[in-house]
């Protein structure tokens, strides 16, 4: 049972970073070609940086969720929270 769950958690994790370098590659890949699109169309103005700068948030906002915060708040935290609350229920 043990193992079982842990090859799931193991799954979901390895989902979770394929999603995150499949977002990743299409960002790199969309980007590449708007900048060729705004060199050639209008090069007096660099509108490709808004694509650039926001979607760019959005790939700090995965890698963060992927690799830094996901460790914080697995199952573990997730059941301290549960005790924590019953703990308040009770008093």
């Amino acid at each position: 049972m043990q193992e079982d769950y842990l090859y799931k958690k193991a799954q979901e994790r390895v989902d979770e970073k394929i999603k995150f370098y499949r977002h990743l590659f299409s960002y790199v890949v969309v980007v590449a070609l708007l900048f060729i699109v705004n060199i050639i169309c209008t090069p007096e103005y660099f509108w490709v940086l808004w694509v650039i700068f926001f979607w760019g948030i959005g790939i700090i906002f995965d890698f963060l969720k992927v690799f830094v915060i996901y460790e914080k708040f697995d199952d573990k935290y997730k059941d301290k929270m549960i005790e924590k609350e019953l703990f308040k229920m009770k008093y």
